[in-house]
């Protein structure tokens, strides 16, 4: 039976340095905190929302800025954090002095489904930058990424650079290793998309979408909680896809590049599937600002490229 402490030593001096294991280290206990936070927060008072309005002009969960603050304290006990970048707060933080890694995070993504119980998490990503020009890098200088989906049972997912591996937290608080390996399958009949939204969406969803309705077998799934959309196509294939908005072209998507789509991509490249932002992969989309958004397609690789071929169609045609 490997724990996440003993994966984190076995990798120490090779793909891991010492302050390295230090960070992951402590994002595994805030993320054991958070989990604990949740699971009695109906009975503690923390449920509903406040009258804060974040950076996003979302409307805070008291669990918002309760998993800030959590993780927020790994960075403080990461002596090489140099930098904290979150969705909760309008700037970068600065940690560590002579720290030498951007910790960039979203503390607990879903949070407008907590009232109805229903899986959220907390989404990770880790970077070299010892100053704020170093921070606006792309998808692929990230060293390691990863997420914490709390539902029935809580996981931990990382890919620092020999694939991806899922954890469990048992009874005793401590994060087993359940999966060693993870795959997404290349093949899928499952797509999860917001159909509310179909006005919105280009000409080439439009047509995916309406294909594979059209095509025997396929379902639609939609959560509403990227981490647990996410989990189940780690588990049993898929692709998720939260387009770009055709009548708010101006704000490019609407997930953030550097705390979901970034973490996330690095996560499902690593796992064998594909990541895009229509006509580009996540991870080479260089980042303009810390709250960027981008439009967000990822999953079983058959299926994005499906989408990735139809939009470079599109371009040759625009391009005539």
């Amino acid at each position: 039976m490997t724990t996440f402490e003993g994966y984190l030593d076995g990798h120490r001096g090779t793909l891991l340095n010492e302050d390295m294991v230090v960070v992951l280290r402590n994002i595994a206990e805030a993320t054991r905190q958070i989990s604990d936070k949740l699971r009695s927060s109906s009975l503690s008072g923390l449920t509903g929302a406040t009258d804060a309005i974040n950076v996003q002009g979302e409307t805070q969960k008291p669990l918002d800025i309760l998993s800030n603050e959590i993780m927020l304290d790994a960075c403080r006990k990461s002596p090489a954090v140099a930098f904290a970048v979150s969705e909760e707060l309008d700037a970068e933080v600065l940690i560590h002095p002579n720290g030498e890694y951007a910790m960039i995070f979203d503390p607990l993504d879903g949070s407008s489904n907590l009232d109805v119980n229903v899986t959220v998490g907390t989404i990770f990503s880790i970077i070299e930058a010892s100053s704020p020009a170093e921070i606006l890098k792309n998808g692929r200088c990230q060293l390691a990424a990863g997420y914490a989906a709390y539902g029935p049972q809580t996981n931990l997912v990382l890919a620092i650079g020999n694939g991806v591996q899922i954890f469990t937290l048992d009874e005793r608080g401590v994060y087993v290793m359940t999966t060693a390996d993870a795959k997404i399958a290349p093949e899928t009949k499952e797509f999860a998309i917001n159909a509310a939204r179909r006005p919105s969406w280009d000409d080439v969803i439009t047509e995916y979408v309406d294909g594979s309705i059209e095509t025997p077998g396929y379902n639609m799934r939609w959560i509403g909680s990227m981490v647990a959309d996410t989990h189940r196509i780690f588990n049993r294939g898929g692709i998720f896809l939260y387009p770009a908005d055709r009548n708010k072209p101006a704000s490019g998507g609407r997930l953030r590049l550097l705390y979901e789509a970034n973490p996330i991509g690095f996560l499902v490249e690593a796992a064998g599937g594909s990541a895009i932002a229509g006509k580009t992969a996540i991870l080479d989309i260089e980042p303009t600002s810390l709250h960027q958004r981008v439009p967000v397609i990822f999953g079983s690789r058959h299926e994005v490229a499906k989408i990735s071929r139809a939009y470079c169609v599109e371009r040759a045609i625009e391009t005539v």
